[in-house]
């Protein structure tokens, strides 16, 4: 279904407050909040435990009631049932009968999305094939392992092709090759022109799928951009290799397999500038530069006020 010219998802001002123990005062768990996502992209919510994360996506879903703010999904009010049917979930920790096997379960979800009884079969099986488990379509979920579970978990909430897909967590708790796989899914429903919106403390994971991301704190929005507008322009310091003799007094780490070289850390482009002064000064050479970028872990860290090792500079 097009989105008629509609950003896939857009939050407006949103604020959510809980009351404290006993009733007695406020927990603010979302303040503010204002994000567009575009229709096909994939687009991560990252935050620490407590940032607010589920609450966000609880809100999204009519989980739980906004005290202010607007939400809609491609255009429609998130509250309408026209909206509600282009939406396809999965939370971070679902509980799944696990007696069923895997073609039972899924056409039980094929019931309470409303596809007809002619179509179930067909459905159900090209899911179990989109998320690779037609092989064990026959086998009980207690059978079936944390990655396994999490693709079955995936696969209920594409079944009946969803415009937007929206996963608490999805990474959490797999081994490598369980978060390969579910970030593989996540980067093929883009390429069917689905809409990913993702939570995740995971960041490298969202680095490596992610179109957008969004950086959460204590229910606030930090930081909103692509991986290019956040971090690739932030230039952390210079590694520059050197042959020959080194200026006086310049501390170096000696080049791995190359005697000859030296490895120099400087911190900015002006400090650059005066070691290339001094190299010329000693007779060494520069054989390259290579501006050392920032992570988005760099950006997380920093912005959430998580201690990060101060980086020295060596000219």
């Amino acid at each position: 279904m097009a989105s008629e010219g509609h950003p896939a998802l857009e939050i407006v001002d949103l604020h959510k407050a809980f009351s404290g123990h006993l009733g007695i005062g406020r927990h603010t768990a979302v303040e503010g909040i204002d994000l567009t996502i575009r229709p096909g992209e994939i687009f991560g919510l990252l935050g620490p435990n407590g940032a607010g994360k589920t609450t966000t996506i609880k809100l999204i879903l009519g989980l739980l009631r906004s005290d202010v703010g607007e939400i809609r999904i491609f255009g429609l009010p998130s509250t309408d049932r026209a909206a509600r049917a282009r939406l396809g979930y999965l939370p971070e920790n679902p509980y799944f009968y696990d007696y069923l096997t895997a073609r039972e379960f899924l056409d039980f979800y094929a019931r309470l999305q409303g596809i007809s009884k002619s179509e179930r079969g067909d459905r159900v099986q090209q899911t179990l094939e989109r998320v690779g488990l037609q092989g064990r379509a026959d086998t009980a979920l207690r059978k079936f392992s944390k990655g396994m579970t999490q693709r079955l978990g995936l696969a209920q909430a594409i079944q009946h092709e969803p415009d937007l897909i929206i996963l608490d967590e999805p990474m959490s708790g797999l081994d490598p090759l369980g978060r390969r796989e579910v970030r593989d899914l996540i980067l093929g429903l883009r390429q069917a022109g689905k809409t990913v919106f993702f939570s995740s403390h995971i960041l490298q994971d969202a680095e490596m799928i992610c179109d957008r991301v969004a950086i959460l704190k204590s229910g606030r929005l930090l930081s909103v951009g692509s991986l290019d507008e956040l971090v690739s322009s932030r230039v952390r310091w210079f590694e520059v290799t050197v042959r020959g003799a080194l200026p006086p007094g310049t501390e170096a780490g000696r080049r791995a397999g190359r005697e000859d070289e030296n490895l120099v850390r400087v911190s900015d482009i002006e400090e650059l500038g005066r070691l290339f002064e001094r190299l010329r000064e000693s007779g060494g050479q520069v054989v390259s530069v290579w501006p050392r970028r920032d992570t988005l872990e760099d950006l997380f860290m920093e912005q959430i006020g998580a201690p990060t090792t101060p980086e020295r500079s060596h000219a």
